[in-house]
């Protein structure tokens, strides 16, 4: 019998969980049912019933007077604990803001979860024009926008190839994300060492990133500069992609001696010291 419940469960769970990142990636103003059931592609009566559970619980808040949606108490509760294991934000901050410092331009720290890039962190350089197409808690596919692509980019070719067979990019992102064209990119990038975006979201706004590799050596983190066309013309590319693979390696050490570090006492409690 919990075979049969088991996946109308983990479906309604896979609901649950597309409401709510989908709601933590829309900006200040929150967002209204009509919204989160399209960036869902799940029926608005759904969505709204799904709201209205989550509401119950602290999960989710209803500003009355707008009527949109925000991501409730309950879940900063629940993140103030989790930050306790998972929050390497802290590592990351003094690499950011360098990175804003030295070239200017917004810097940014994302992760990777699953088959996206999150953005955990932004800092503005003193160049008074930016790009606004990432911020804190945006989500792109891998392979769009520059963290996406630099952390593809050094997955193995199996990894690879079932993501762009397995994921439709075209149909969000245009035919700059056609599975030929990210390749072609993806061989500069690992030809170079790091990713560019040259406007591909957002024409005029170009972003570069590094990868930052985690003890395993797998790509789980990026570093990025995102900023006007004008400020990555191709003499200054290699300098900023120099600074940007910098930060990553020294920022990669960081991470994972902080993830030897914690391991070793659970090692020594096991035997008792």
């Amino acid at each position: 019998m919990r075979c049969m419940d088991a996946t109308p469960a983990a479906h309604l769970v896979g609901r649950v969980s597309a409401v709510l990142r989908a709601l933590s990636t829309v900006n200040e103003a929150g967002a209204g049912t009509a919204v989160l059931a399209k960036a869902t592609s799940l029926p608005r009566p759904t969505v709204h019933r799904l709201l209205v559970s989550l509401a119950e619980e602290g999960f989710v808040d209803r500003d009355r007077r707008s009527g949109h949606w925000f991501l409730g108490p309950e879940l900063y509760l629940l993140g103030g604990v989790a930050g306790t294991r998972y929050d390497i934000t802290r590592h990351a901050r003094e690499s950011v803001h360098r990175l804003a410092t030295l070239t200017g331009e917004s810097a940014f720290f994302s992760a990777r979860r699953g088959d996206e890039t999150v953005c955990l962190l932004r800092e503005e350089g003193d160049f008074p024009i930016r790009s606004f197409v990432l911020y804190e808690g945006a989500r792109f596919p891998l392979g769009v926008v520059s963290a996406g692509l630099a952390v593809l980019s050094f997955l193995d070719d199996a990894e690879i190839d079932a993501h762009l067979t397995g994921r439709d990019l075209v149909g969000q992102w245009g035919q700059a994300h056609a599975p030929d064209a990210v390749r072609e990119r993806i061989r500069q990038t690992r030809t170079d060492g790091y990713a560019v975006n040259p406007g591909l979201v957002v024409e005029g706004s170009w972003g570069m990133a590094a990868a930052v590799f985690d003890h395993a050596g797998q790509p789980a983190w990026a570093l990025t500069l995102t900023g006007v066309e004008t400020r990555f013309r191709p003499e200054r590319r290699p300098e900023l992609g120099a600074l940007l693979l910098r930060e990553a390696h020294t920022l990669g050490r960081v991470l994972t001696s902080g993830v030897e570090t914690q391991r070793r006492p659970r090692r020594d409690a096991r035997r008792g010291n």
